[in-house]
């Protein structure tokens, strides 16, 4: 049936016969390579867990892919390493883009400190820069626009406390706020 050396079949016989859905020549080529497959997974990927699974997924692919071994290109254990080694890398890799996946969104989703300081400071300027320009508005524009943005009002009721037509606080508004908006522009 298979030639022997030693006692012990050769891999590239025992890979041809896998390769015919032979059972019986999976299991000897199992015990003839597990053993050099674990010792070159480990070496590469280190991790015990993984290298158990990397060495299981090759030995899987073995059985699946036996078909794919062409003996003019060399030796059925070099082939069968070689799919070790390949698998190995890959796990590493994959482990690697993993973590540094996991750094980026760390980084992402870290977000500076508050600076409270900063931003008090900050409002300030803007609070000074928004009365440099309110102040820049006739009194009247001043006036409506103070009670209508700061106090709340409606323009209905600004109306009202200010004994005028409703179309003068509108036009007032309109006016002051328009003068507020160029002013403000070149705050930004």
């Amino acid at each position: 049936m298979c030639g022997r050396r030693g006692g012990r079949v050769e891999a590239d016989e025992l890979l041809v016969l896998v390769a015919g859905g032979d059972q019986k020549a999976f299991e000897e080529l199992y015990g003839l390579v597990s053993g050099p497959v674990f010792g070159l997974v480990r070496r590469v990927v280190r991790d015990p867990a993984q290298t158990e699974e990397v060495a299981q997924e090759v030995l899987l692919e073995l059985w699946r892919s036996a078909a794919r071994f062409d003996p003019g290109r060399g030796s059925a254990l070099s082939w069968i390493l070689t799919l070790a080694h390949r698998r190995a890398v890959d796990r590493v890799r994959s482990a690697r883009a993993a973590t540094e996946r996991e750094q980026r969104e760390g980084r992402r989703a870290h977000h500076p400190a508050f600076d409270q300081v900063a931003e008090e400071v900050e409002a300030g300027l803007e609070r000074e820069w928004v009365r440099r320009c309110l102040d820049r508005l006739t009194a009247l524009q001043r006036q409506s626009v103070t009670l209508a943005y700061y106090d709340g009002y409606t323009y209905r009721e600004v109306a009202e406390r200010l004994k005028l037509p409703l179309g003068t606080v509108k036009t007032r508004m309109r006016d002051g706020l328009t003068r507020l908006r160029e002013c403000l522009g070149g705050a930004a």
